[in-house]
């Protein structure tokens, strides 16, 4: 009679998708005696894909669970980095732009500034500097570069609005014949933003600052 439960047991665990191994933990039945039952009743394939952890639904179950935990392990980062940095100073912001100039700032126009980016916050922090630079907000010029299947007047005016920096004050854009949707990358939904300051006395400043961080890093 208990070999006969046990059997039945086996069959309903096989039915359930149950793998060899883990009704035979169940049951504590030998390898031999559980081939001998089953051998008629083998895995479908969905079950056997669902074992081997190709379902559909528990694949998507197991990247939400990761990207739960990739989420929660990221903003705990964030919160220490937050607090590490804190708030900066105008002398740390200062100090920062100089290098935000070097690493993506143009440096061979005579007599000008400019830098340019798609990050509406990094071309915002640059703003900022010429600020603390001294640089007063009317002479900053501002170039957008477009694509021709963008809304100029609207992305301008995003532009203005994220940077606090008059219409009156943006020159002609250049507008690129292609579509963003042919690129590989589809980032570029504000276009490229390229803010000037031309200015002999302020170009100067800003290309000696760069040389002093160039023999700054070079010493020995």
């Amino acid at each position: 009679m208990a070999k006969r439960k046990e059997y039945q047991q086996a069959l309903k665990m096989r039915k359930e998708g149950m793998p060899y191994s883990a009704i035979r933990k169940k049951l504590g039945v030998s390898k031999s005696t559980l081939s001998r039952w089953l051998r008629d009743h083998p895995l479908s394939k969905k079950q056997i894909d669902e074992l081997r952890g190709k379902n559909p639904k528990r694949i998507e179950q197991f990247r939400q669970s990761m990207r739960r935990k990739r989420d929660d392990r990221l903003s705990d980062v964030l919160e220490k980095v937050r607090a590490d940095i804190g708030t900066l100073s105008d002398r740390e912001r200062f100090v920062a732009g100089f290098f935000l100039y070097w690493a993506e700032g143009a440096k061979t126009t005579p007599y000008s500034i400019t830098l340019s980016n798609t990050d509406p916050a990094l071309i915002r922090s640059y703003v900022q500097w010429l600020a603390l630079l001294g640089v007063p907000k009317e002479r900053i010029r501002v170039r957008l570069h477009l694509y021709s299947d963008m809304d100029y007047h609207t992305t301008t005016k995003c532009w203005s609005q994220e940077l606090g920096i008059p219409l009156s004050q943006f020159r002609p854009p250049y507008i690129k014949q292609s579509r963003r949707a042919d690129l590989s990358y589809r980032i570029l939904t504000q276009g490229t933003c390229n803010v000037s300051v031309d200015n002999r006395d302020i170009s100067e400043y800003v290309m000696q600052g760069l040389r002093y961080l160039t023999e700054y890093y070079t010493k020995p």
